[in-house]
């Protein structure tokens, strides 16, 4: 009951002012519990009152009663008529709002970093949001197929980031990448995804610059 602990709060701090303080009015005190009590919509159950110069709460436990009926429960209302959606099509889709929303954060806030965005053209920032909206793509895939594993996106990367090669170079022979063979817990991601890794590469002497070096190399007179 975190709403009636904060009204109950705001009583005591009344009161102790009340207490304090001889000329401090009662009746703005009730009015000021009063329009918490409207904001924290708990006027059905709960009333304040006073006597003398102290506030006190009463909990009708039979309001409280019918109240606690409806908890959980949330009604939709839309103007699209039946033959369009019916009830369940209308439920299904305000649930997906989760998904709407979780995918904004992902996309903000995780570690796709929408921002911040060091383009200026309309080209170049439709261009790197695409990108992200890509990015989001591969999240979305790596989170259904993980599921069962309960991993999340952010855990099966890291134990993914373990993988390494080692370069071998034969006589004679150009050299290459040695996979070495991963742990069970990235085989198991690997294998959710449907990926088998090769046991060689060739090596190709390509450089790779990630988000993070290609920023410091900005800075680089």
């Amino acid at each position: 009951m975190a709403k009636l602990a904060s009204l109950e709060t705001l009583v005591s701090q009344k009161n102790g002012y009340l207490g304090g303080h001889a000329r401090a009015r009662v009746a703005t005190a009730l009015k000021d519990v009063g329009k918490k009590l409207n904001q924290l919509r708990l006027a059905p159950w709960v009333q304040v009152s006073a006597k003398e110069r102290t506030l006190s709460l009463t909990i009708d436990e039979e309001a409280l009663k019918e109240t606690s009926l409806l908890d959980g429960c949330y009604v939709i209302k839309t103007d699209l008529p039946q033959e369009v959606a019916d009830t369940q099509v209308i439920h299904d889709r305000y649930k997906d709002l989760a998904m709407v929303e979780q995918a904004f954060r992902s996309c903000k806030t995780d570690f796709l970093e929408v921002r911040p965005v060091h383009v200026q053209k309309e080209k170049s920032t439709r261009g790197h949001v695409l990108v992200v909206m890509l990015a989001y793509m591969i999240v979305r895939a790596l989170r259904e197929a993980w599921a069962p594993l309960d991993v999340t996106v952010e855990e099966g990367l890291r134990h993914l980031s373990t993988l390494c090669s080692v370069q071998m170079t034969v006589k004679n022979h150009p050299p290459c990448l040695k996979i070495p063979r991963p742990r069970e817990t990235s085989r198991q991601l690997l294998k959710a995804l449907g990926v088998s890794m090769p046991l060689a590469l060739p090596h190709r002497e390509i450089r790779v610059v990630t988000r993070k070096k290609l920023t410091e190399n900005r800075n680089l007179p």
